[in-house]
């Protein structure tokens, strides 16, 4: 195994395993850290799919220090710590806790972090990340319910979750090339810093970095730094081949659980409800009160037509979000939808649901663990960075686990045309 992926939710995780698959290795993802009798013979890259983005810091390094043993004993010779193209995080980590632990571990004592994603509109420019052209910090990340980011300089977020020196390889290294960014490591690291932000405009600047930083022990970043990573490992070994890209999903009924809040789910959503989608949505405050629940949902599931796809969604605008964490408390409020989406999600293959799209990291990550999946076959791409995916044990499903901040509008209304 050349590269070992410790994810930090369930869809960035799906991210980077289409990354990884889409440019040619044999890629296998994992619901957790994987248990011991899973076969992972012939898998170049194996992606970890944890919960931990949200965690208080310490049980996020735990967690990922025991994907990290799992993969290492499995035989992988490099790990990646994926994290989110946002950045979500808080002053106290996760991100800087969970790097400075796996370099420790990796007994290494220098990386990079680069979320940047192009096809998605996030970009590094001097250090500062920018979502669709926007700064961080006015994007509608500023409202995140969990992880509101209200500063774009990588630099200083990293450097206030971390004891290490963070330092910058900006835009004009980059755009040199490999030779360049390489050379720019070296100063970086001989300046004594210990991890270095990273800039990155388009895909071959990705390109680039991946090359540059192919055989460093720990990578850090979104899936897009790992597009350059698979070219590297071809060069040093040939065994690497493209994979099979057929993907069949089993026969059954569809439908969209959405728990995500981001302003690309909403327009989702409204996209869904415009198209006249049978559509059912949770509010918190019903559901913490008991005038609502997974059971009002499902009994309406068995009302719904079996040919089409039909909608479950809490999603709401960030003032309803505030306002019903100010009276549940902010995990409380999550917490409780997720509860709900999850045991709807239990009921589903018995009801003949087999075909799930599901958006939001939190909501995916409740939503597979209900349903006991503990492994994923990557399938065709729907939207950059979010593939259909099937399960490779228990229940037969196709899934589509969306990053809230992914897709685009028509999203739920064009993934089942990928389907076959």
């Amino acid at each position: 195994m050349k590269l070992g992926c410790i994810a930090d939710d369930l869809t960035g995780a799906t991210d980077l395993a289409l990354m990884l698959a889409r440019e040619g290795l044999r890629t296998i993802q994992t619901i957790g850290v994987p248990r011991a009798d899973l076969d992972l013979t012939g898998a170049d890259a194996v992606v970890v799919a944890l919960k931990s983005r949200t965690n208080p810091a310490q049980e996020a390094v735990d967690l990922s220090l025991s994907a990290a043993r799992a993969l290492k004993s499995s035989g992988a010779q490099h790990l990646f710590f994926k994290y989110c193209s946002t950045f979500d995080s808080t002053d106290e980590g996760n991100i800087g806790p969970v790097a400075e632990a796996l370099l420790t571990f990796t007994e290494s004592d220098f990386t990079l972090a680069c979320p940047a994603f192009p096809a998605n509109g996030r970009t590094v420019y001097k250090g500062h990340l920018f979502v669709n052209g926007v700064p961080l910090h006015e994007s509608s990340m500023k409202d995140h319910p969990l992880t509101p980011m209200r500063d774009s300089n990588l630099v200083r977020v990293l450097q206030r979750q971390t004891k290490l020196s963070v330092g910058l390889v900006s835009f004009d290294d980059v755009d040199a090339g490999p030779d360049a960014i390489r050379s720019a490591f070296q100063r970086e690291r001989a300046a004594g810093h210990r991890i270095v932000v990273v800039d990155a405009l388009n895909d071959a600047h990705l390109r680039a970095i991946g090359l540059a930083a192919a055989e460093f022990p720990l990578i850090t970043g979104g899936s897009g730094v790992a597009m350059g990573l698979p070219a590297a490992y071809r060069q040093s070994a040939p065994s690497v081949r493209p994979i099979e890209t057929g993907f069949e999903a089993p026969p059954g009924r569809s439908i969209i659980l959405a728990g995500s809040c981001s302003s690309a789910t909403r327009g989702q959503v409204k996209a869904a409800l415009d198209a006249g989608i049978p559509a059912l949505r949770l509010d918190a405050m019903e559901l913490a009160s008991g005038a609502a629940s997974a059971r009002t949902a499902l009994d309406w599931l068995k009302t719904q037509p079996v040919d089409g796809p039909v909608l479950i969604y809490s999603t709401a605008i960030p003032e309803e979000v505030l306002a019903v964490q100010s009276k549940l408390g902010r995990m409380n409020a999550g917490e409780i939808v997720e509860n709900t989406l999850a045991e709807i999600a239990r009921a589903l293959p018995a009801l003949g649901f087999t075909r799930l799209i599901v958006a939001g990291g939190e909501t995916s990550g409740a939503v597979v663990n209900a349903l006991d999946v503990d492994a994923l076959a990557i399938g065709p791409e729907i939207d950059p960075g979010v593939p259909w995916t099937r399960s490779l044990a228990g229940n037969d499903l196709a899934l589509a686990l969306k990053s809230g901040n992914f897709g685009t509008p028509d999203f739920f209304l064009k993934a089942w045309s990928t389907l076959r």
